[in-house]
């Protein structure tokens, strides 16, 4: 006698669902975020590369200044009683004649200051060299943890697409929208001078897309979208939650204004703009885009003063 077949697992519910979708998206925003975080990374360490870069070409042309005294002093020194093999190394290979230049009998003539200006040249450009290098390593490095944290994004994003296809419209719409607030008007909230310009700016967003890695003008990612609305009030934020977190003065939840940055998850990885009442506009995930939520929405980690 055969075995019982099992009978067919039941579709999960939209609860389900909705969990597993909300859990995917904030881990493919966690990853945008650490994409982000790397990104900034980057900049820094093409900054330092570049300058590095600089100092080991000024270094080197130093050390061929300092090359050129020596090889004068040497011709200068033997022009009464000829070159022999220091005349020839001089002619065939600049870099042989000063490595091999203590063994030659022609040294006597030189002055020792010049060989030891030489010796810490040379030095000073291996450093700068080793530097340099070990900085290319760093953002070749760097390179490669961006490309994973983006492939890591996009695969958790693929999968919380594909679960909510699965779903009917009504239902998708239901998962999508929980939270979703209603908009007030700009002019009503308490604000004024900097925080107003911000405030103004991010709601006008609302309805516009989530895409990772984006600062507008119609799309946004968290950061992005804090970071644009406090430009339009001319503070300067890096496009990353962690490091907004960083750039204000931290307020007490009981003390939060219109205006203040609201931080979200540990560690940081998502960020919104208080609207007062107990509401933020934030750039929520790729599938709510820009909206206005609770302050509860998510748990809560800190907020900043920005300016």
């Amino acid at each position: 006698m055969s075995a019982p077949t099992n009978p067919a697992q039941a579709e999960p519910d939209i609860e389900t669902v909705r969990d597993r979708v909300e859990k995917l998206l904030h881990q493919a925003e966690q990853a945008s975020e650490r994409f982000n975080d790397a990104r900034l990374e980057l900049r820094e360490l093409n900054r330092d590369l570049d300058s590095l870069e600089a100092d080991q070409t000024r270094q080197g042309d130093a050390l061929d200044g300092v090359r050129a005294d020596v090889r004068d002093a040497v011709i200068e020194s033997s022009r009464d009683r000829g070159f022999g093999p220091a005349g020839e190394l001089m002619t065939s290979d600049s870099q042989g004649f000063l490595d091999e230049l203590a063994t030659l009998s022609t040294v006597d003539g030189i002055q020792d200051s010049l060989l030891s200006d030489y010796d810490n040249e040379l030095e000073a450009y291996a450093i700068r060299l080793e530097q340099t290098e070990e900085r290319r390593d760093d953002v070749k490095s760097l390179k490669r943890t961006l490309r994973k944290e983006k492939e890591s994004a996009d695969a958790k994003l693929a999968k919380a697409k594909e679960l909510l296809s699965k779903l009917e419209e009504e239902e998708r719409a239901e998962i999508l929208s929980r939270g979703s607030g209603r908009v007030p008007a700009a002019g009503s909230i308490p604000a004024s001078g900097r925080a107003k310009a911000a405030i103004a700016y991010a709601l006008a967003q609302v309805g516009d897309a989530y895409v990772y890695g984006a600062a507008g003008p119609n799309a946004f990612d968290c950061s992005g979208l804090t970071m644009m609305a406090w430009a339009q009030a001319g503070v300067s934020l890096p496009h990353s939650s962690r490091a907004q977190m960083g750039s204000g003065t931290p307020v007490s939840r009981s003390d939060l204004q219109p205006g203040d940055l609201v931080f979200y998850y540990s560690p940081v990885s998502h960020v919104g703009i208080y609207l007062g009442n107990g509401m933020i506009v934030h750039a929520a995930n790729p599938g709510a885009g820009v909206k206005v939520s609770s302050v509860d929405e998510m748990p809560y980690a800190g907020a900043v003063r920005p300016g």
